[in-house]
C-alpha cells in the first residue's frame, strides 16, 4: 500500500519536525517550523550543519544591523 506508506512517513517527518522545534523552542534558537524544516532538509541532502548554523547566525546578524538602521532613518526623518 503506497498511499499508507507515504503518510506514516510524513507523519513521521511531522513528528520529528515537530520534536525539533520543541528542542529549538527550548534553546531559543527562534527558529519557526517551517525555517527549521527548510533547515532540516538542507542538512538531509548533504549541507553542512555547522556551516549552515554559521550561515543562519550570520543572516540574523545582518537583519538586526539592516533593522537598528532602517529604525535609525526614520528617527532622522522625524
Amino acid at each position: 500500500m503506497p498511499g499508507d506508506e507515504r503518510s506514516e512517513k510524513q507523519a513521521a517527518a511531522q513528528q520529528a519536525v515537530d520534536i525539533l522545534h520543541e528542542i529549538s523552542t527550548i534553546l531559543n534558537c527562534h527558529l519557526d517550523r517551517r525555517t527549521l524544516s527548510i533547515c532540516i532538509s538542507m542538512i538531509e541532502n548533504g549541507v553542512n550543519p555547522e556551516a549552515l548554523a554559521t550561515v543562519v547566525k550570520e543572516l540574523r546578524k545582518e537583519g538586526q544591523e539592516a533593522q537598528i538602521e532602517s529604525s535609525a532613518a526614520t528617527a532622522r526623518r522625524r
